[in-house]
């Protein structure tokens, strides 16, 4: 059983993202996690994975054998998906079922990952995840598949032995049998300008987390985003630029 207790995170000094989590997750249950855009979702299954830690409270009964699928695959990977799985294979002390031809995968599998077509890449991304025996942690699995990839994900999820912990907002996993749900509220709302910047180290997460008027709503894999004040939008986004960063999109 995993056990949340009075789980929080904030990024620096900024606001809380999530705060007060209590939950558990039962062996071999299936859970959605459901909410609306900033609602923390994203943080807690990384929380949840190890990925992140919690700025408060504690992950009581996390497995050793976790797999994680994350919202957005890193990019750039020079492994190739055959080379990248093996490697998984041997990390996690398991072959595992043969899931990326169940997927359909269609790619090349010695081609570097960096170049296969989005959805190949998640299928080499699902593949991963469930090399892991106890928990699976899958964050919008079924971006990027078509129909009959799809149908074969709900299936695998299923018939999964393992505790699977799924965001999904297709409703598609919702929908499977047995499937419990639980809402994320978020923080309050507020108003401002979006910003979702990319090429973003854990160092500068935390340092744009201290600033005012600035409320961190997700952060993974180098990809940061923000609500900001208005009043304070254009130096943030000049500051980020010179930190590095770059912007993937603004809006008001």
């Amino acid at each position: 059983m995993i056990r949340l207790e009075r789980v929080g995170k904030r990024y620096g000094r900024g606001p809380w993202v999530l705060q007060d989590v209590d939950l558990t997750f039962e062996p071999g249950e299936l859970t959605v996690i459901a909410g609306g855009n900033g609602s923390g979702k994203s943080t807690l299954l990384r929380i949840i994975a190890g990925v992140t830690s919690p700025s408060g409270g504690r992950v009581k009964g996390r497995p050793r054998s976790v797999g994680y699928l994350p919202e957005r695959f890193p990019a750039g990977l020079r492994l190739s998906a055959k080379a990248y799985l093996r490697h998984m294979s041997a990390v996690r002390g398991s072959t595992g079922a043969d899931v990326l031809d169940a997927l359909g995968f269609r790619g090349d599998p010695d081609a570097p990952i960096s170049t296969l077509s989005k959805g190949n890449t998640q299928k080499v991304a699902i593949a991963q995840a469930f090399l892991a025996k106890d928990l699976l942690v899958l964050d919008e699995p079924w971006t990027g598949l078509d129909t009959g990839a799809s149908a074969v994900l709900a299936e695998l999820v299923t018939a999964a032995e393992a505790t699977v912990l799924v965001t999904d907002h297709r409703g598609t996993a919702r929908a499977l049998p047995d499937a419990h749900e639980v809402v994320m509220q978020g923080p309050a709302a507020a108003t401002g300008v979006a910003i979702e910047l990319v090429q973003v180290s854990d160092l500068t997460t935390t340092v744009i987390g201290d600033w005012d008027g600035v409320r961190v709503l997700s952060a993974s894999d180098g990809r940061l985003s923000l609500l900001v004040e208005t009043a304070v939008s254009d130096r943030v986004l000049a500051d980020a630029l010179r930190m590095g960063c770059s912007v993937k999109s603004v809006r008001t």
